[in-house]
């Protein structure tokens, strides 16, 4: 019991840090909606992602030789990364194109909510099959107990679904912010597509530099609100 228990809280933790992709992506995708669909889209999204990534685990535990080549030398795992290294590539480049033309202020509210919101669940829902593909392979090779699987990727959504919207919200209101993130996941595309190309790229390599700019960027943010506190000082004496 106490195996299983260490093994659920490393399959948790591995979930968690994976994670952070799916929580970026989630904040910045529903930012396309009005703000009353925004919580309904975090919710139905990761809710579908979850019943999809359960459904996925069973798949791949009957495909065994999902690594086997189906392509000339490209497997059933090397076209997913491929396919969702270069949809996350495209999606990343047309957010950063919309947020610095200022399209999603400037741009009237969709008639059609519906079909946006469909747009927006059905996008959740394929790119967290790309980002967890890995991950439940990874589960899979550490352990054949489904139980222990299925718990660590349940209790791993509902931290995500707590800490998804406040982290939504922070990056709306800090355009910088949003930029740099979305880099972030034209970082992350790339180095999906290039594991689909059956070459290692070492995750140190990814995420220490995305990690320094992320502290540079709110250094950034600190010091600018306090250059404005000491203008709001000085304009008061």
């Amino acid at each position: 019991m106490a195996d299983a228990l260490a093994l659920l809280t490393l399959l948790i933790g591995l979930e968690l840090v994976l994670g952070v992709d799916n929580v970026l992506v989630i904040s910045i995708l529903v930012d396309r909606l009005p703000e009353t669909l925004r919580k309904r889209a975090r919710i139905v999204g990761l809710a579908m992602a979850l019943i999809a990534r359960i459904v996925m685990l069973f798949v791949l535990l009957a495909l065994v030789n999902l690594t086997d080549p189906v392509v000339f030398h490209f497997s059933v795992r090397d076209l997913i990364l491929l396919a969702g290294g270069l949809f996350l590539l495209w999606k990343a480049v047309t957010e950063i194109h919309h947020t610095v033309e200022f399209r999603n202020e400037t741009a009237p509210v969709s008639q059609n909510t519906s079909m946006s919101f469909i747009s927006v669940v059905s996008q959740l829902v394929l790119l967290d099959i790309v980002f967890s593909i890995d991950s439940i392979i990874t589960a899979i090779g550490l352990t054949n107990t489904v139980w222990i699987i299925i718990s660590a990727v349940l209790i791993s959504f509902l931290v995500i679904l707590a800490f998804v919207g406040p982290i939504g919200d922070f990056l709306v209101q800090r355009p910088a912010l949003k930029i740099l993130a979305l880099s972030f996941l034209i970082t992350i595309g790339i180095t999906i597509f290039i594991e689909g190309l059956h070459q290692h790229v070492p995750k140190a390599y990814i995420y220490l530099p995305m990690g320094f700019a992320l502290f540079v960027e709110l250094l950034q943010m600190r010091y600018e609100h306090n250059r404005k506190k000491q203008l709001l000082v000085r304009s008061k004496e």
